[in-house]
């Protein structure tokens, strides 16, 4: 199979809050979701599997072999389910950070990359200062002067 070329622009973040998955059956199929996105990494990625689980092996520290990637990545064979932490290492080695994102939306979460997070907390600041701000504004409409009548 030939391999697919990485999404140009990696991971365009979608701003819509994410709804988490309520009620029953809303996580059906996942498993064979998380194959395919595990498949899509692979075929993605222009280096040998070989490599890949050589990389993933080095970063957990326990053997993962191509073979593994391989039953990983075939939803029909629903007894290799991948556990999470191959999963985030391939994440990790294969930087498709883009194919984690929708599958943490449907836990109703959403995914910063680094310095990302820098992003969000200066959001966070700022919606901070308008909240203070709006307090500011409300209390000075009221709020007297300190002994005012002794500095007039």
């Amino acid at each position: 199979m030939a391999k697919a070329r990485a999404h140009p622009d990696q991971l365009g973040f979608a701003f819509t809050a994410p709804v988490p998955a309520t009620g029953a059956a809303a996580l059906a199929g996942l498993e064979q979701r998380i194959s395919r996105c595990v498949g899509a990494m692979l075929n993605s990625d222009s280096r040998p599997r070989e490599l890949l689980a050589a990389e993933m092996s080095i970063l957990l520290d326990e053997e993962v072999s191509r073979a593994m990637l391989d039953a990983y990545s075939s939803p029909a064979r629903d007894q290799h389910k991948v556990p999470m932490s191959r999963f985030l290492a391939l994440v990790a080695v294969t930087q498709r950070h883009d194919l984690l994102d929708p599958l943490m939306r449907e836990i109703g979460a959403a995914l910063l990359i680094g310095e990302e997070v820098k992003t969000a907390r200066l959001g966070q600041i700022e919606r901070a200062m308008a909240m203070l701000e709006e307090e500011r504004r409300k209390i000075s409409a009221t709020a007297p002067l300190i002994r005012g009548d002794r500095f007039l």
